[in-house]
């Protein structure tokens, strides 16, 4: 006798349940990347550059964060309110947002992540971590000035020695903060 396999009841309420997922997360993403788009109109109006935006929470209690830039490194909070307020302008008229949100500005921060090929160019010569997603040379983790990005793998001087991480292999990478004592300052004595 050839019988059917019937789905169980519990497989399509599960199956139901990924199709509601998937078609959140690329509601999630189509509405992020419009309002990058928006956001992106509002700091070149400011004279500002967009470093990255990101979406939290759900319906009703979104968060938009985004988080920007200036050309010279040196983001203020009056960098800061001014987007914000041009920002918040552009939103209100697009309202490409159909819930309750809380919009944020910052800046970067000196401990940065790095996110595309660009910010690894642009911040050459500065010390970062970087985290891979599989082993080179039986690590994962590696710290070390940034030297360049040739044939799309990043260049990284650690302690003279360069190591090669394809672009495409690293999980996350981020800059150090370095402190330098001001010039001429001596040490303190501790007691």
């Amino acid at each position: 006798m050839i019988g059917t396999l019937a789905a169980s009841p519990d497989a399509d309420f599960l199956d139901s349940l990924r199709a509601e997922h998937n078609s959140a997360m690329r509601t999630a993403n189509t509405l992020l990347a419009e309002l990058e788009v928006i956001a992106r109109r509002a700091a070149e109006a400011e004279g500002l550059d967009v470093a990255w935006c990101e979406l939290k929470g759900g319906a009703g209690s979104r968060v938009f964060r985004v988080f920007i830039e200036r050309k010279d490194g040196e983001v203020g909070l009056a960098d800061c309110e001014r987007m914000s307020k041009s920002l918040g302008l552009a939103m209100d008229v697009e309202d490409p947002i159909d819930s309750a949100y809380t919009l944020e500005v910052s800046s970067p921060g000196l401990d940065r992540p790095l996110h595309t090929e660009k910010d690894y160019e642009r911040f050459v010569g500065k010390l970062a971590l970087v985290k891979t997603r599989h082993l080179i040379d039986g690590r994962k983790r590696f710290m070390g000035r940034l030297a360049g990005v040739e044939s799309s793998s990043l260049l990284l001087d650690e302690r003279g020695t360069t190591i090669v991480i394809p672009l495409s292999g690293i999980e996350s990478g981020r800059l150090e903060v370095e402190l330098e004592p001001p010039s001429g300052a001596r040490p303190r004595n501790r007691r």
